[in-house]
């Protein structure tokens, strides 16, 4: 089995650095490729990645920024794996816990692992961020008549061809929902496993708003309304 990390970046030149060592020194227990896309950064980002000299990771320079939907839709393109995960690299998210998620797809309980943050008091910088995440999520279980803990979070396993499928069209934050509204749609119940988690301030470079979050409530809604996909998870 390969996995791809798909991580997208746009002007963390005080990050990527870091969120790449971070990701490539974990003891993961398969093959690994990093597919970094550069999604039009302003700043150093591009020059820092240059710099890697690791035959793990490739880099793809978006000549203008896209968004993250876009950015992670490129790099589902490039990846030559056999499952995905999105690994976004502002270091909110640890890559110590990917091995996690990969644990129920080796043994054979699962395709599709998220990655559930527990919201505990010293790992989110704003009170209404939370409960946005949790709204946002509470209404998906409604619609779709399940129950997932996170649908927000960055960490989304599952087959490669299974992803390129879905055929995300969000080119922004809206792929999160985007992504979980058509697995629910199609019958696609997420595994869920605990990880950690620290967001950032807005100072810090925090990008996601309360529009993301009502666009997000939009496109569960759409997607819910639609027919009936006909996406499938080999067992």
């Amino acid at each position: 089995m390969k996995l791809s990390i798909l991580m997208p970046v746009f002007n963390e030149e005080a990050r990527v650095a870091n969120a790449v060592k971070q990701a490539l020194d974990v003891k993961y227990p398969c093959e690994i490729e990093l597919v970094v896309v550069d999604d039009g950064s302003r700043d150093a980002t591009a020059e820092i990645l240059n710099g890697f000299d690791d035959p793990r990771i490739s880099v793809v320079i978006h000549p203008r920024n896209q968004g993250k939907g876009a950015a992670i839709k490129t790099a589902a393109q490039s990846a030559t794996g056999d499952f995905m995960v999105i690994l976004d690299a502002d270091l909110e998210y640890d890559p110590q816990d990917i091995p996690r998620l990969l644990e129920p797809v080796l043994d054979g309980r699962a395709k599709v692992v998220y990655g559930n943050r527990s919201f505990g008091s010293h790992s989110s910088f704003s009170f209404w961020y939370v409960m946005g995440n949790k709204a946002v999520t509470t209404a998906a279980n409604m619609m779709y008549n399940c129950y997932i803990g996170d649908l927000e979070t960055c960490f989304k396993l599952m087959p490669l061809e299974l992803y390129r499928e879905l055929a995300i069209k969000s080119r922004g934050f809206g792929m999160e929902a985007e992504v979980t509204g058509k697995l629910l749609r199609a019958g696609v119940r997420p595994f869920e496993v605990p990880i950690s988690y620290r967001a950032r301030t807005r100072e810090e470079g925090k990008k996601i708003t309360w529009k993301d979050g009502v666009e997000a409530l939009w496109i569960l809604g759409r997607e819910r309304t639609r027919r009936k996909g006909r996406i499938k998870v080999e067992s």
